[in-house]
């Protein structure tokens, strides 16, 4: 099994859920995130004053899937949530040892 971890813009959100969930992807963890990487935050204006943001607001999707079913699932969130520009996030994918369901204490693919 994978875990799939991606970090993406927040508003491609629900373009991404829409299209795991039509893809036949079950489950999905969704965490609101801040951070930053080369983009090395922004600048905003308020009241004539600029800030400097040095965290910008994202999302981290967490799935788990057969890893038959990794490549499809990572070509997926990359096509929904690729806008081109700077700061569209990353995937990362980790190896999963076991998953247990603990209402029925199913283990392996059949607990995901």
């Amino acid at each position: 099994m994978k875990k799939i971890e991606a970090i993406i813009r927040p508003h491609k959100l629900d373009e991404v859920q829409d299209a795991l969930s039509t893809a036949g992807f079950p489950g999905l963890t969704v965490t609101e995130v801040r951070g930053y990487g080369r983009q090395k935050g922004h600048k905003e204006v308020y009241r004539g004053t600029e800030y400097n943001i040095n965290f910008t607001p994202k999302i981290k999707l967490e799935l788990i899937c057969p890893d038959s079913r990794a490549e499809s699932a990572i070509e997926i969130i990359i096509k929904t949530a690729k806008t081109g520009d700077v700061g569209d996030g990353k995937i990362f994918i980790y190896n999963v040892e076991d998953a247990i369901r603990i209402r029925t204490e199913e283990s392996g693919e059949h607990a995901i």
